[in-house]
């Protein structure tokens, strides 16, 4: 069999070449405009991971976990992310088209386990979208209350005050849906801004930072372990649940307690690799892109949690604004306000990115037949996928509206870890059954890489609650049902292969 030619021709595992998926992005209906470079990915990136995580999970995990240490947990963190990136890298640059884990999967493993990392992404994208909006919308009103005497009333205020309705969460999904509509150019442009904002806040964190730090409150560095009683609740992380761990607080197991915190401090560079269609050189941009973000982006968290848990101390820290509140402890109220500032502004950009993320798998499986073509049309102008960009937007708005999500939102990490399993499996099967081709990037010590990049993050998973889990087999249950009901009999893969049979 020629390697143009799928592997299998039917059954739930036939894959789609990598030559086939290149192909397909070259036809004029369905092919996106390729306007991003290096630079922009790595905005784009740096975009979406600096968000509520390091203005909130620093303090929690010092406060209750880690202490100082936490630095610590960030560069483990680093490290496991680290880990997927380098097959990210392989992948985005080899197979550079929309769809990320998605597209992939159906190149390396086959269409069934494609159809479900696509319909894992479908949730994870569109409620991380959803969740950080109403978080930015939360943001916003205190903004507008405490500096500008601007209530919101209560009935547009959200579930999660009281309210019934998010009007500000509701409409800024709207924008943001308009912006991706118009192009991908104007979207990296409004990214780089907003990530300038943001930068500077955390640079400034840093550096003013330094001024107030007083070496007393880095002792003891790692502070002593307090053993914690383990859970039985399905509330409680699975790995309690099934084996009776008890987890360790502070010492170097709190270590490792507090990176299974922080780690989703780093959720979102995966999104970069959903733009390797639209980048002008994949190939050799892609990974710079995706490590270079995560590169700059674990240098700026070990930075600044040195900074503020040398600033307080961590048994003092603040579990919601802890970015915000170590300057106040030392009566800097000017760097409060700027650093809460920073928070709503970078804000806009995670939502952004993460709807980009949305449409564009959204839009790979559409062009693939396992959702309706109609959604895999790209607009005359603009060449954005601009009928699934509006479906998905309008969609994730009404969520963010009427939805309280909290409940939810960790179904957006387990969705991104199953992502990263995938994706390094994917690596190991595609070196053996594609051994010929060609990779300008290829990940490292195959397959020790990947199987490092499993465990860490099957370990991560584990430390979700067991409740998180249930909701995840509920909703790949339901995608398996959808798949048979219409993805398989309408897969266009499928239908080449019959045929090919007469």
């Amino acid at each position: 069999m020629s390697t143009d030619q799928q592997s299998s021709d039917s059954g739930m595992f036939r894959t789609k070449t990598v030559e086939q998926s290149i192909r397909d992005t070259e036809e004029p209906e369905h092919a996106l405009k390729k306007s991003l470079s290096a630079w922009d990915l790595t905005v784009f990136g740096v975009g979406v991971i600096i968000g509520t995580g390091i203005f909130v999970l620093t303090g929690i995990a010092a406060r209750d976990n880690a202490g100082p240490a936490t630095a610590l947990a960030f560069v483990a963190a680093g490290v496991a992310c680290g880990l997927a990136a380098l097959c990210y890298a392989e992948f985005a640059s080899t197979v550079p088209v929309a769809g990320s884990a998605y597209t992939f999967s159906y190149a390396s493993i086959g269409e069934l386990p494609a159809w479900i990392i696509g319909w894992d992404l479908v949730l994870e994208f569109a409620l991380g979208t959803a969740v950080v909006a109403v978080g930015w919308s939360g943001y916003a009103r205190s903004l507008m209350s405490t500096n500008l005497g601007w209530d919101m009333p209560a009935a547009l205020s959200g579930r999660d005050a009281g309210g019934s309705f998010d009007l500000l969460a509701f409409l800024l999904i709207l924008l943001l849906t308009v912006i991706l509509v118009l192009g991908m150019k104007l979207s990296a442009r409004i990214t780089a801004i907003v990530v300038a904002v943001k930068v500077t806040v955390v640079l400034m964190v840093i550096i003013a930072g330094l001024f107030f730090v007083k070496s007393a409150n880095y002792s003891p560095f790692i502070p002593p372990a307090q053993p914690q009683p383990a859970g039985t609740s399905l509330a409680s992380p699975l790995v309690q649940v099934l084996f009776g761990y008890a987890p360790t607080n502070f010492g170097i197991m709190g270590i490792f307690t507090a990176t299974s915190i922080v780690f989703f401090a780093f959720i979102g560079f995966d999104v970069v690799a959903t733009a390797a269609e639209e980048t002008k050189n994949p190939q050799r941009d892609m990974p710079r892109g995706i490590l270079g973000s995560l590169f700059i982006c674990t240098a700026l968290y070990v930075a600044v949690t040195l900074v503020v848990t040398g600033m307080q101390h961590y048994t003092e820290m603040s579990a919601t604004a802890p970015l915000a509140d170590a300057f106040k402890s030392v009566g800097q109220p000017f760097f409060a306000g700027a650093i809460s500032l920073g928070a709503i502004v970078g804000l806009i950009t995670v939502c952004m990115i993460l709807l980009l993320g949305q449409t564009r798998v959204f839009f790979a499986m559409s062009r693939d037949g396992l959702l309706p073509r109609f959604f895999s049309i790209t607009h005359p102008r603009y060449r954005t996928p601009y009928r699934a960009t509006i479906l998905l937007g309008v969609v994730i708005a009404f969520i963010a509206g009427f939805t309280s999500l909290e409940a939810l939102a960790a179904l957006v990490n387990i969705g991104t870890l199953f992502a990263f399993v995938v994706v390094a499996l994917g690596v190991i099967v595609l070196r053996r059954t594609r051994p010929d081709l060609h990779r300008t990037f290829r990940t490292p010590w195959v397959p020790v890489v990947p199987v490092l990049s499993i465990a860490a993050s099957f370990w991560l998973m584990l430390n979700l609650p067991a409740e998180t889990w249930v909701r995840f087999a509920i909703w790949m249950a339901i995608g398996i049902v959808v798949y048979f009901l219409y993805g398989r009999g309408h897969s266009r893969l499928g239908k080449a292969g019959k045929d090919a049979l007469y």
